[in-house]
């Protein structure tokens, strides 16, 4: 059975069968149009310049009234144009104002993404909308049309998310403003009333899958792969699919009107399985504007973030770690991204006649205890300055974590 949605004009996720040969040859999962509704408005932009008059002036009293005008709309628009783009920002909970904070996020309606920014701001004064491209969630803050973005970072079991990591490093007037780690619940969900005996395939996208091998092994049902679970969900929904289960997130049954047939579907892996996410936002709307997360039952610390290039490569990093060691200042996480700017290194071997050897050179990244602030975290990046080629904190956060939170 071959199930095709009518092209519109939207991206597609195809879906292989892995079990039983392929289910239909292919499905195509298209989002629907109206889901980029509120993005795409989000970053229209009006102005009030009136269409000119194709005649040609006439007297020099006509030339200066329209001057006059023009000036007058000139200013407008240029108040305008202050407004938009941030100068006066109201406070989380909308404001006098009254305006709610846009929050954009990484993925589409229904995503563990748009999962976390409910988490991250659960007031009734926030407008969320999805970033169909990772870029876009940077964009949208540069240009203003969002005051928080909520990207993924890192999972427990399958590591960091580098591109977002590269986008923070390519992305200079960006900063993270909060950490937030969720634990994973991959959720079985169906259609209303669908009986489960009557399913036959499961469809996720591979990483949820394989978080749930061993229980989609007991259900020996087909399992097909999907570009996004979130997509698959809302395919299932309106085209009424019952013979489908799909692995995603309760905000995705919650969004389209899907079952819960089996919350926590995930293997239970020693130590659980979580997901680390980013909130980021400009430096100079940091203020008043921080999520508002519920306090009920988490952990919280102040973190900062730097990336740094070492003038003599990797073989420095042991200088580097001692430079935060020797002061206090604990390191929770290494890692590194390559050096775009400067990517080959080239080493002289020696004055035996060997000549130099080429590598690629690379930008890393530490995750630290403590503000920026702090005296010892500022001593210690005021001293990475002697063995760096550039030092960047891409942030100073609290970081929030809900160990039991399904």
């Amino acid at each position: 059975m071959a199930l095709r949605l009518p092209p519109p004009a939207a991206s597609a996720a195809n879906i292989t069968s892995k079990n039983r040969g392929r289910f239909g040859g292919r499905i195509d999962i298209r989002a629907a149009a109206n889901q980029k509704v509120e993005h795409d408005r989000s970053r229209e932009v009006y102005t009030s310049r009136p269409r000119k008059s194709p005649s040609p002036l006439g007297t020099a009293e006509e030339m200066a009234s329209r001057l006059g005008h023009d000036i007058a709309v000139a200013n407008l628009e240029r108040l305008f144009r202050q407004q938009t783009a941030g100068g006066d920002r109201p406070p989380a909970d909308g404001g006098s104002s009254g305006r709610p904070v846009r929050v954009a996020y990484q993925g589409s309606r229904g995503s563990y993404c748009q999962e976390a920014a409910a988490r991250a701001f659960p007031s009734s004064a926030c407008e969320a909308f999805p970033c169909a491209h990772m870029e876009d969630a940077f964009a949208v803050l540069e240009d203003h049309s969002a005051d928080r973005a909520v990207v993924p970072a890192e999972n427990s079991l399958d590591g960091p998310i580098d591109r977002n990591l590269d986008l923070l490093l390519r992305h200079p007037g960006v900063r993270i403003l909060g950490e937030l780690v969720l634990p994973v619940n991959h959720c079985l969900l169906s259609l209303p009333g669908a009986p489960r005996s009557g399913l036959r395939r499961v469809i996720s996208h591979p990483q949820a899958l394989s978080h749930c091998r061993r229980s989609l092994e007991a259900l020996d049902l087909e399992v097909d792969e999907v570009c996004s679970a979130a997509e698959a969900a809302q395919f299932v929904a309106e085209n009424r699919v019952a013979d489908t289960a799909v692995i995603g997130s309760k905000m995705a049954a919650r969004e389209f009107g899907l079952w819960v047939l089996e919350p926590d579907f995930q293997d239970q892996h020693l130590g659980g399985n979580f997901n680390r996410f980013l909130q980021l936002g400009l430096p100079s709307h940091a203020q008043g504007l921080s999520s508002s997360s519920s306090t009920r039952g988490r952990r919280s610390e102040q973190k900062t973030t730097v990336a740094f290039a070492l003038e003599d490569g990797a073989s420095d990093l042991f200088r580097a770690m001692w430079i935060f060691e020797s002061r206090g200042v604990k390191v929770l996480r290494v890692d590194h991204r390559p050096n775009r700017a400067k990517p080959l290194r080239v080493v002289e071997r020696g004055g035996d006649g060997l000549g130099t050897a080429t590598y690629l050179d690379y930008v890393f990244v530490l995750d630290l205890v403590g503000s920026a602030s702090d005296p010892a975290v500022e001593a210690a990046l005021a001293q990475m300055t002697e063995i760096a080629g550039f030092v960047r904190v891409l942030g100073s956060y609290v970081s929030t974590c809900h160990p039991g939170i399904n």
